[in-house]
């Protein structure tokens, strides 16, 4: 069956969901619409809307036009099995101590290496992007260390592949995964599951700290948050009354040239520097938590 996507870019989150609403009214429906930011600091959102029925494009152009969109690109998307294409695609990623893998690769699953089962069709967070990768080799370093953390919580889960990690390797530990989004928490759970851990990692929906399981279990000696800029500057002080004096915290979803101002508004919340590790444009941060004098 062919398919059809409708894409546009537009300035600013809230006109891009304003506009997503008003695509939910055109006829054809669509069967699914998305709302993301275009991460190169641009300040850029794209929308785009699939469709089982070519789209109206005179609807899409007066819905571009009154949001102050670019003109939708409307493409026809050939009929093919895509979790085949992507399984063929992504190869399975190490990272230290880990290595993330689909079900097609088991057997490349290395007898030495934690393994973190992330399946094609779960795609969000398969390590194969740079501040996925960038995390799991922070967390390694961190370990390496000789640091344990007991009380471990993944914000912005996406597929919980960290929170897994964490869980994996520290099996006394206590780990959270919360995401904002209940599809990705489904996803999450779905991959716990997969990987043998259920009972080991909970997983919630939560806006960064604010749903009750999170806030029973702080302080927390570690925290991921593999979001984007914006989100974690504003998480930086529920961060810092939410982990314990001596805990660290690894952030990523940060361009390189984002990573001074990150580091920055962290330190005004009472963190300093461990690392930072660039991979192609992205910087993951690792950072610790003061401890009072």
């Amino acid at each position: 069956m062919t398919t059809y996507t409708a894409l546009t870019t537009l300035s600013g989150e809230d006109a891009a969901y304003r506009l997503a609403d008003d695509l939910e009214a055109v006829t054809p429906e669509p069967t699914g619409i998305g709302v993301f930011e275009v991460e190169d600091g641009s300040g850029l959102w794209e929308v785009g809307a699939y469709f089982t029925e070519a789209p109206d494009h005179a609807a899409l152009a007066v819905l571009a036009a009154i949001h102050g969109a670019k003109p939708f690109i409307v493409s026809e998307v050939p009929d093919q099995d895509w979790v085949s294409k992507v399984q063929r695609e992504l190869a399975p990623v190490p990272a230290g101590r880990f290595f993330v893998y689909g079900s097609h690769d088991a057997d490349k699953l290395p007898a030495d290496a934690i393994g973190l089962l992330i399946d094609a069709q779960m795609a969000f967070g398969t390590g194969h992007h740079g501040t996925t990768l960038g995390c799991l080799r922070a967390f390694d370093d961190l370990l390496t260390s000789g640091v344990a953390p007991g009380n471990v919580a993944d914000v912005g889960c996406g597929t919980a592949v960290l929170a897994m990690a964490a869980a994996k390797v520290l099996p006394k530990a206590s780990v959270l995964a919360s995401d904002i989004d209940p599809v990705a928490v489904e996803v999450a759970n779905a991959n716990v599951v997969a990987n043998n851990l259920s009972g080991r990692v909970g997983c919630l929906v939560a806006a960064g700290f604010a749903a009750s399981g999170l806030a029973e279990k702080a302080p927390f000696d570690l925290v991921f948050a593999n979001i984007l800029k914006g989100p974690l500057v504003g998480l930086a002080p529920d961060m810092s009354r939410n982990v314990a004096p001596g805990g660290h915290v690894i952030l990523s979803g940060i361009l390189n040239e984002q990573a001074e101002q990150v580091i920055e508004v962290y330190r005004q919340n009472g963190f300093n520097l461990v690392k930072t590790d660039q991979i192609v444009d992205w910087a993951t941060l690792m950072m610790s938590k003061n401890t009072p004098v």
